[in-house]
């Protein structure tokens, strides 16, 4: 008997510690605590849901009439100067095979992974030129907090810079031809696009994402993907990828090594010049704006606005991103079509409307339509964060806006910005 005792003993005792090497495993942490999370975020979805909060902004009295009617004019007036431009300097590129495929390279997926589409996209670019960074590797650089809730193109072209001794660049407004032409010549390239996805909601909606582009068929009209949500060598028709990366504002990022700077910059055409590059996309976004309807309206605006940001015209942005707001608003309560997130990913509006003054706007914005939105309970938003306090600062709530900084800082430690307004208020973390 006593011998039946110490053997069910030594069972329980193996069992117990090899549930403890279990558990404290970090993949079997990260996979379970996926599964968990997910749980209570679909229960906090029905709870509370996302698609039912409006965009609209308080400072804003015009209607979506009165405002397209101000931005046609603009429209106008940009559209005659771009076009003289492009009349003027139209580039002629080499032919190109009709199809073609990259080559090689090591494909990492962003399954049991928080927001990994970036780092797993980055990882897998970077392969294809004998730099070998794993899907973690990539996001340990890139981030201090695992729940943060997007990675920014430039961080990504930043880290390139800074870690590979490769070199990189970010444009806007691309099409099929460019992207056949990099990839003809050897360079794979990502695009940052909006597909709509099985969430960790368990609800098909629009998000943000990262793809790896590496071939292209012309005979049958799909580009090669290394997808980290999909899959390798994922066949992507041309027709979706101009509806997904639209609401991106046609945004790619190309990876080359140093002493190729000027071929890739030939490749690009009038686009190689940033301020030109900004340019041809406002004169897109403009064109869709009256092609479109619905969402693809929304995101047409909403991009015609965020060029008009790095144009530094945050007026003519302003009110291009309150049409935008309102054409939201006007949009059926559909979990699947209203892009609820967009200011995790695309930060314009806050520029805009910091500087044309409607604080109020961006506190707005950055609670209720970005950090409220997170259904976690975990907003690693920094930038979010970041306008928050700004905001809070230059309306008189100082010690609110110094707290927001603050908060920014636990979800990125490094976050630039959060670290020089803290300066100015002479607090240095």
């Amino acid at each position: 008997m006593g011998k039946i005792i110490i053997g069910t003993l030594i069972i329980l005792l193996v069992a117990t510690a090899a549930g403890y090497t279990v558990l404290l495993n970090p993949s079997v942490q990260e996979s379970v605590g996926f599964q968990l999370n997910k749980w209570y975020v679909q229960i906090n979805t029905i709870l509370r849901p996302p698609q039912r909060v409006a965009f609209s902004s308080s400072s804003s009295s015009e209607s979506v009439a009165e405002s397209n009617e101000e931005q046609n004019e603009l429209q106008d007036e940009t559209k005659v100067e771009t076009s003289e431009e492009i009349e003027n300097e139209e580039p002629e590129f080499a032919p190109i095979p009709q199809t073609f495929t990259i080559e090689g390279g090591t494909y990492y997926d962003q399954h049991f992974r928080w927001n990994y589409c970036g780092p797993s996209s980055l990882g897998t670019l970077l392969s294809y030129w004998n730099v070998e960074r794993d899907r973690d590797e990539v996001a340990h650089a890139m981030r201090t907090n695992t729940k943060d809730k997007n990675i920014n193109p430039y961080e990504m072209v930043d880290y390139v810079k800074e870690e590979t001794g490769l070199d990189a660049l970010m444009r806007v407004g691309g099409d099929l031809e460019v992207l056949k032409r990099l990839i003809s010549a050897g360079y794979p390239v990502i695009v940052e696009k909006g597909p709509e996805f099985l969430d960790i909601h368990n609800k098909i909606t629009w998000m943000g994402h990262y793809q790896v582009m590496t071939g292209y068929n012309d005979l049958e009209e799909y580009f090669i993907a290394q997808d980290p949500y999909v899959e390798p060598d994922f066949e992507q028709s041309y027709g979706v990828l101009i509806d997904e990366w639209r609401s991106f504002n046609y945004t790619y990022i190309v990876v080359y090594p140093p002493t190729e700077e000027q071929d890739v910059l030939e490749l690009l055409g009038e686009d190689a010049d940033k301020s030109q590059n900004y340019l041809n996309a406002l004169e897109k976004a403009q064109q869709e704006f009256y092609q479109t309807t619905g969402v693809e309206q929304f995101f047409s605006i909403y991009n015609y606005g965020t060029n008009l940001v790095y144009l530094q015209d945050y007026a003519g942005a302003a009110k291009a991103y309150d049409t935008a707001f309102e054409l939201y608003d006007a949009l059926p309560e559909d979990l699947s079509t209203k892009p609820y997130r967009i200011l995790w990913y695309q930060t314009g509006p806050f520029y805009a409307y910091y500087y044309t003054g409607r604080y109020q706007d961006v506190i707005d914005k950055a609670t209720k339509n970005s950090i409220e939105m997170v259904r976690d309970d975990i907003p690693a938003l920094e930038e979010s964060w970041y306008w928050l306090g700004a905001a809070k600062i230059s309306i008189g709530e100082t010690e609110e806006g110094i707290e927001d900084l603050l908060t920014c800082l636990e979800y990125q430690r490094f976050y630039p910005p959060c670290i020089q307004a803290l300066n100015e208020q002479g607090i240095y973390p």
